[in-house]
Formats: C-alpha cells, sequence, structure tokens
C-alpha cells in the first residue's frame, strides 16, 4: 500500500428517506478542521436513490466535493450494497481519512466497510485530531507525523485511549453524534459534484426489505433541547423525578439522566447524558443530584451554563459548574421552580 496515492478528508453523508442526517453535518464540520491541519479538501460521499439535489447542502456545511452514488438498490439502507458503495468508492478514489457516524446505520457500515479495504477503525470517537503517533517520541521507533489521531471511550468508559493507524488507509472512525459541531452554513456555496456508480448486482448476501415500520417514540431528543435539568442517582427515587419534570416544565426545558439512574431502571436509556449516553450542548444545564463522574461530564461539559445542586461540597461536578448550589435538592428544586415561576407570571401580568 502506497500511503502517498490517499489524500483528503472524506465524510459518509448519512441520508434517510432523502433527509441528511444532522451527524453528517457534524462530521463536515471537523473534517473542514482536519482537511486545514493537513491542507486538503473535505469530500462528501453520499449513497442512495434519487439523492444528488442533496449535495448543495452538504457543501453549503463544508464540503469541497460530493461524490454520488446513486442506484435503486441504495433506496433503503442495507449492509451489503452501502457496503459495496462505500468500499467501491474508498478503492477508487483513495481517501487518506473516512468519517462515518456512530448512528445504528453508521456502527454497521463502518466495520463491514473497513474489513472490506483492509484497514483499521476506531469506533465511537468522541474526539479527532492531527498529530504525531506514537504522542511522544520512543528513541528506536519511528513517529509519524499527520496522523489522525482518535480518541475514545474505553474499558467500559473508565479510561480515555487514544488510537492511530499509521500503517494502512484510509485512516477510519465513526464518530459519535453531538459531540463535533457543525458550522454555519454558507449560503450558496456550491461543491464539485461526482457520479459515480460501481454497479450493483444482487446476490445472497442482498436482504429484503419487506416492510418499514416507523416506531414513534414517546420520549424527547435530548440533544436538540436548550435548557436540560439533569438527575442522578442523588434524586432518590424515581417518583422524586417529578420535582426536577417541575422544574423543566417552567423552563420550557427537557428531562435527562444520568447513567446511574438508567441502571437503576428510573429512566430510558434515551434520556441518559454521558459517554455511553448522548453528548448534550444546551445552553443551560442543570445537573441536580449527580456527582460528576468524568463519564458523565464527557457528555455535558460543552453546555454554555452549568448549574450543580448537590449535597455533598466535594462532588466533582463542582469542577465544571459555572454555578454550584451546596444543599438539599428536595428543598432547593421546589424553591427554585417556585420563584421562576412566580417571576415569569409577574413579567406576564406587567
Amino acid at each position: 500500500m502506497s500511503l502517498e496515492e490517499y489524500k483528503d478528508v472524506y465524510v459518509f453523508a448519512q441520508q434517510v428517506d432523502g433527509e441528511i442526517s444532522g451527524i453528517s453535518y457534524e462530521l463536515l464540520g471537523k473534517a473542514k478542521d482536519l482537511a486545514a491541519d493537513l491542507g486538503e479538501k473535505v469530500v462528501a460521499v453520499l449513497l442512495g436513490y434519487n439523492v444528488k439535489g442533496l449535495a448543495d447542502s452538504l457543501a453549503e456545511y463544508g464540503a469541497d466535493k460530493v461524490i454520488v452514488v446513486d442506484d435503486k438498490e441504495l433506496e433503503v439502507y442495507r449492509t451489503e450494497p452501502y457496503a459495496h458503495g462505500l468500499a467501491s468508492v474508498i478503492n477508487e478514489f483513495k481517501p487518506e481519512i473516512m468519517l462515518v457516524g456512530a448512528t445504528a446505520i453508521g456502527r454497521d457500515l463502518g466495520p463491514t466497510v473497513s474489513a472490506r479495504v483492509a484497514t483499521g477503525l476506531t469506533a465511537d470517537c468522541t474526539q479527532l485530531d492531527i498529530g504525531d503517533f506514537p504522542l511522544v517520541a520512543i528513541p528506536g521507533k519511528e513517529q509519524k507525523h499527520n496522523q489522525l489521531l482518535m480518541t475514545r471511550p474505553a474499558f467500559g468508559g473508565n479510561t480515555i485511549a487514544t488510537i492511530a493507524c499509521p500503517d494502512n488507509r484510509p485512516q477510519m472512525a465513526t464518530v459519535r453524534p453531538g459531540v463535533m459541531q457543525k458550522i454555519e452554513p454558507i449560503k450558496g456555496a456550491k461543491a464539485e459534484v461526482v457520479d459515480y456508480n460501481p454497479g450493483f448486482t444482487p446476490n445472497d448476501r442482498y436482504v429484503t426489505v419487506k416492510e418499514v415500520v416507523k416506531a414513534v417514540s414517546d420520549t424527547v431528543d435530548i440533544m436538540n433541547a436548550k435548557i436540560l435539568v439533569s438527575g442522578g442517582r442523588g434524586v432518590g427515587s424515581p417518583e422524586n423525578f417529578k420535582i426536577l419534570e417541575d422544574l423543566a416544565a417552567v423552563l420550557g426545558g427537557e428531562v435527562s439522566c444520568s447513567r446511574a439512574v438508567v441502571d437503576s431502571g428510573w429512566k430510558p436509556k434515551d434520556l441518559q447524558v454521558g459517554q455511553t449516553g448522548k453528548t448534550v450542548r444546551p445552553h443551560v444545564y442543570f445537573a441536580i443530584g449527580i456527582s460528576g463522574a468524568i463519564q458523565h461530564v464527557a457528555g455535558m461539559e460543552e453546555s454554555d451554563i452549568i448549574i450543580a445542586i448537590n449535597k455533598d461540597e466535594n462532588a466533582p461536578i463542582f469542577d465544571v459548574a459555572d454555578y454550584g448550589v451546596v444543599g438539599d435538592l428536595n428543598k432547593i428544586v421546589p424553591d427554585l421552580t417556585k420563584k421562576i415561576k412566580a417571576e415569569m407570571e409577574a413579567k406576564a401580568g406587567a
């Protein structure tokens, strides 16, 4: 393998039902940073059926070029045709870096494709950088430059590992939604559009989709919330989350929780914040009864304002909080809710 042949930072632009998934825009934003460090371009790979019209939106979010693989076999996601399509793009165009969202689709597609193109894959990354590997020079061992340094939780989230793929290309990673930030769209931006179709011949690995049933969830997507009132084990019981729900209702926010709450069966996994849950960036994040373990903080530390309420004045959450209140949440939260409600009613009546 001649590594010099591989250029540019590629992003799998996931789309479902003709709509680009948010993670694709997030990855394009990060790809621009990585490409700038390398002096290379950002390329989006768009697979689907009748999807060429989506290329302009990818350009507005940072793509210099869009490779479109458009075929009837790609109308609905299936592992075999999508893996064939993306692997063919990699073999033909030779990207230096290939980024895939760690969604249900990406977690299936990424490993399959990496195996086909004979490269490594670092899964569920929370940070990407360009740098030297090994990180610290080792006597007698070559230190390679301009490598993709892929950081992810390891050992059940108890430590953080930085991984590189110095001897194979592309360097592949799946990235958690909500971790990277999309850029402000550049209105009217255009990208070079390349049509590419490797040909699709159904075989015994092509499944047949008989029916698509769309599930309706009764939980909100906390990643889109501007205000989150998050509770931990310190809340005490599932019934006691009512006081957090009251606060969230007054503020027009949503309730979320820590892993301990999910493990206890108090709240569904969809509401979990942290390394093994969702990464959130609300304007205001209330951490109530949450100790502040590194696994939780990794999922919310980019919030604009963090307000912590905890009876333990030494809780680690206060190290990352902008405002902290030490005391009994059972008294503080209802009082806070009452005062906010009164203030809002007074303004409405003025």
